[in-house]
């Protein structure tokens, strides 16, 4: 190809592991970039690891100059995915040396794949679902990223549209100070004995795979009408509560109910990035130990919100409107107990107005910026 660039479609594990690495590479020098997790990687990029899998097609490639791996990028059609009977399909996974020709061969196999497959729209960078990665750091490069959100090299946004594609969507995430309560007229309501028929409760470990079909139920309901939202399968939701075991705290993790029926829930996990900042994204042979004390004796300082929700049919009345508020304040006062400083609700869509004034009214900034591209695919 141009620039000398060949383009090796991931067939083995040993391209997959290499794969992997690209973007370890090219992130070395970067102060806020933080490895991941090889072996959590191999898991979740494979069929065997990821229900995602069992309803996507998906395809990754290497772009090799010289024997060097130089980029990567995936495409995938999720058949999920409401946007898909749109002729929308997506690439991901992007990460490759600033140089447009590793970038132009790069797309060139991802749209070709998608085309292929009767796809009309190429968005992206989606990795793999969008209720995984999604999105394109395009502000915030001064600050290492939270737990599943990206960081992306700085070159990386002007590459991307150097190929044709155009801002579909901007995603945000928001950071709050643990120490800071929410402002007095709001905490004033919340800090009442809760309306008539309104409980909440702390998530109940004995019962986690219930717990998360309760979880799940609500995040379909209450995410369904987000641009973009793929229903989560009972596959899909076995697998996480398997992932999250090691990870929850069931002081942070809330549920709240109205008149006996599950209707919202908050989750705040540790920052694992925080733990593994320096472990080059290696467990051994002291990896493990260092994870283990960092998260369970020495405690993280910083958190991420990924799921949270209220209920279409109660978010417009009295009682729903004021769960999320509830659930916030119940979350942040147990954080502040456990020696967290700061947390991070992500992502949240530009255009979800009621979540952007949840998170303005509760004193939240806006510290990065993540972006979804498309294009149309001749």
């Amino acid at each position: 190809m141009p620039g000398g660039v060949t383009v090796v479609p991931v067939q083995s594990k040993a391209e997959l592991d290499r794969f992997i690495r690209v973007p370890m590479r090219l992130g070395a020098r970067d102060p806020n970039y933080i490895a991941p997790l090889l072996f959590e990687r191999g898991e979740a990029l494979t069929a065997k690891g990821n229900p995602f899998f069992q309803h996507a097609d998906v395809q990754f490639w290497l772009a090799v100059r010289d024997g060097r791996d130089v980029g990567r990028i995936s495409a995938q059609i999720d058949h999920l995915n409401p946007l898909t009977k749109d002729g929308v399909g997506h690439f991901g996974m992007i990460a490759a040396e600033d140089d447009p020709a590793v970038f132009a061969a790069l797309f060139d196999a991802a749209e070709a794949w998608l085309k292929a497959r009767g796809c009309r729209i190429a968005q992206g960078p989606v990795n793999l679902s969008t209720n995984e990665e999604v999105g394109l750091l395009v502000e915030g490069h001064d600050s290492p990223p939270m737990f599943m959100m990206g960081h992306d090299a700085p070159h990386t946004p002007g590459r991307i549209e150097g190929q044709g594609y155009g801002k579909a969507k901007d995603i945000y995430a928001y950071v709050c100070s643990v120490a800071d309560d929410l402002p007095a007229p709001i905490l004033r309501r919340v800090r009442k004995p809760p309306a008539e028929g309104v409980v909440l409760r702390t998530l109940d470990m004995k019962r986690l795979d219930q717990e998360v079909q309760t979880l799940t139920g609500i995040l379909n309901d209450a995410w369904s009408g987000n641009w973009g939202f793929t229903p989560t399968t009972e596959a899909e939701t076995q697998a996480l509560a398997t992932n999250l075991k090691l990870l929850l705290d069931p002081r942070l993790a809330w549920f709240a109910e109205i008149d006996g029926e599950p209707a919202g829930f908050m989750i705040l996990l540790p920052n694992i990035n925080e733990a593994i900042a320096d472990l080059r994204g290696k467990l051994l042979p002291f990896g493990w130990a260092k994870l283990l004390w960092r998260l369970k004796v020495k405690g993280p300082k910083t958190g991420r919100v990924p799921l949270m929700g209220v209920k279409r049919k109660f978010a417009s009345t009295m009682r729903g409107q004021l769960l999320p508020f509830q659930l916030i304040d119940a979350v942040a006062q147990a954080a502040r107990k456990l020696g967290y400083e700061r947390y991070e609700l992500s992502w949240v869509l530009e255009d979800n107005v009621a979540m952007r004034r949840i998170c303005d009214a509760g004193g939240a900034r806006v510290y990065k910026t993540y972006r979804v591209y498309e294009k149309a695919l001749a």
